[in-house]
């Protein structure tokens, strides 16, 4: 993801509190980290990709950072999972 963009916009945020698997959280920290980035404002970019289609992550430096953030978090979901995760007991 990057800064790309022809000038600032302005928007109204608000906090929410959202509830998120806890491997997949540790991923987005430290994916928002690496892209100097607060998790928000890396949520934003993803969504706002995905609602167009696109990945957020095209180049290899990120993908490879990804692979690692999981491989060492332990994250072995993929896309497939998302519609079967429930809550555990």
């Amino acid at each position: 993801m990057s800064r790309r963009g022809k000038g600032k916009l302005a928007v109204d945020r608000v906090q929410t509190g959202i509830r998120v698997e806890k491997r997949i959280l540790k991923v987005l920290k430290g994916l928002a980290e690496y892209h100097d980035l607060s998790i928000g404002d890396l949520l934003e970019g993803i969504v706002l990709h995905a609602f167009e289609g696109k990945s957020a992550f095209r180049d290899e430096a990120s993908l490879n950072v990804i692979a690692d953030l999981k491989r060492i978090y332990g994250l072995d979901l993929n896309a497939e999972a998302s519609h079967r995760l429930v809550d555990g007991e």
